[in-house]
């Protein structure tokens, strides 16, 4: 006898998973991790700069991709808050990271907004990742004197504005 689950419990393993991809992903356990995927999901970063992958698709990819971020970064996620949608297995999560790169002692302080769908198991099948890349990158980026580098930025024409 196949027993089909309620929207409301769809919905519930959906967001159950979300907050287990938080959990392994503070707590380092990539492989644990990587068994929240279904086997062939993709993970998809919008904001990519040059140089990082925008999709990686597989669970042998994910871990790859995945495989160094606790040595990265420490950092915890607070505020999380699931927007319903229709959809049961369509999770719309919105969250902060806390913490801190590893390599240079900065903080590492970003908000993300994930798009995440499941399959009937509550695996993942597909994660829109939005967040900012260039605040790992500031992180990331070794502290520079400021005598070596120029911190200006001018915006828009400054001939023309009036005092």
């Amino acid at each position: 006898m196949i027993v089909e689950k309620t929207i409301f419990e769809r919905r519930l393993a959906a967001q159950h998973t979300v907050r287990e991809h938080l959990r392994l992903t503070v707590a380092g356990l990539t492989d644990e991790w990587v068994m929240l995927f279904a086997p062939d999901a993709v993970l998809e970063f919008p904001f990519a700069p040059a140089g990082v992958p925008r999709k990686v698709a597989g669970r042998e990819a994910l871990l790859a991709h995945m495989r160094q971020f606790p040595e990265m970064f420490e950092v915890i996620f607070v505020d999380l808050v699931f927007h319903d949608t229709v959809d049961p297995s369509l999770v719309i999560a919105e969250f902060r990271s806390m913490g801190t790169a590893r390599p240079t002692g900065k903080p590492y302080e970003q908000t993300c907004i994930s798009v995440v769908r499941t399959d009937d198991d509550a695996h993942i099948t597909h994660y829109l990742d939005y967040w900012n890349p260039l605040v790992a990158i500031e992180a990331l980026t070794p502290q520079v004197g400021r005598s070596d580098c120029d911190l200006t930025v001018t915006f828009g024409d400054t001939k023309g504005s009036r005092t």
